[in-house]
């Protein structure tokens, strides 16, 4: 980390502010200089540049998130970049119909501004929302996960999951770039007004659909993921299709209530093989019945 910052960055670090390691290793670090940024690494699958491309466009015209402050940097097997430090603001709470307003409202925003940003797609897409896999199998191949024991999986998630997979993949609905982990706990509000979206490692190829599907079934996701109530997302795509200003069409409904569903599933399978929290799968467990049938699938 010292010899990184001092050839990327101009300094040494002094200090380390807080450190977190999900899908990436993310440290914020203040610089011998008093420059607070944020140092990111991840194992490199091919992604990143064409993420942080998009990012740094979207910095540039005023979009709230963090600005990149250098290119993509191979270590090892290691793909590492430095970005500005956006402290601040907080975690929106909730899952009510009002929430999900205010968070449709901010995915539009977004997807209109990256409808303008022309990147290599960003492939593969992040293993949660990967249901156009060409693996073996319902789920994308993820090591860590398959070798666990598969049977403290309910058939109920996985039924749900393939039967989402199969109403997605007979869409064949063209691909745009899109936010594919918007959660709760990767935004920031001040008030009513977002300060800062956070994880860009986490853009994704897909239907718009499917990512505004995804998007209206994890908002209110602040910690463990969970699926929001069906009326929320409802009010999600509702609302986003208002901003959008062009109705979906009724394929793109189906795409968009399946793709809550997949991600929720695949979720929740995690959560079950890793020991996590069962809400997500409780959740699913309640809602997949009404989320399959607005699906057609």
């Amino acid at each position: 980390m010292p010899t990184w910052c001092l050839e990327h960055l101009g300094g040494p670090p002094a200090g380390v502010l807080f450190r977190s390691h999900q899908v990436s290793m993310v440290f914020g670090v203040r610089l011998a200089d008093g420059r607070d940024v944020v140092v990111k690494a991840r194992p490199d699958d091919g992604r990143t540049a064409s993420c942080l491309a998009a990012q740094a466009s979207l910095a540039e015209r005023g979009f709230p998130c963090a600005r990149p402050l250098t290119r993509v940097v191979g270590v090892g097997a290691l793909a590492v970049h430095a970005e500005e430090y956006r402290p601040g603001g907080e975690v929106l709470q909730g899952d009510s119909p009002d929430i999900a307003m205010r968070c449709a409202e901010v995915f539009a925003r977004l997807m209109a501004q990256l409808a303008g940003v022309t990147v290599a797609p960003p492939l593969p897409n992040p293993p949660w929302v990967r249901w156009d896999h060409s693996d073996a199998g319902v789920w994308p191949a993820i090591d860590v996960l398959d070798r666990r024991h598969q049977g403290v999986v309910s058939e109920h998630i996985v039924q749900t999951a393939e039967r989402a997979r199969r109403r997605l993949l007979a869409a064949g609905l063209p691909c745009v770039l899109g936010h594919a982990d918007f959660e709760a706990q990767n935004l920031r509000w001040q008030g009513r007004q977002v300060w800062a979206v956070h994880d860009w490692d986490s853009l994704a190829w897909q239907p718009e659909a499917a990512l505004v599907g995804a998007a209206s079934g994890s908002f209110a996701s602040a910690g463990p993921p969970t699926l929001a109530p069906v009326d929320s997302s409802e009010a999600f795509l509702v609302a986003y299709q208002q901003l959008r200003g062009r109705p979906f069409t009724v394929v793109e409904l189906d795409i968009a209530w399946a793709a809550s569903l997949w991600m929720a599933a695949y979720n929740a399978r995690e959560m079950a093989l890793c020991g996590g929290s069962p809400a997500g799968g409780d959740a699913l467990r309640a809602q997949a019945a009404e989320r399959l049938r607005r699906a057609n699938a």
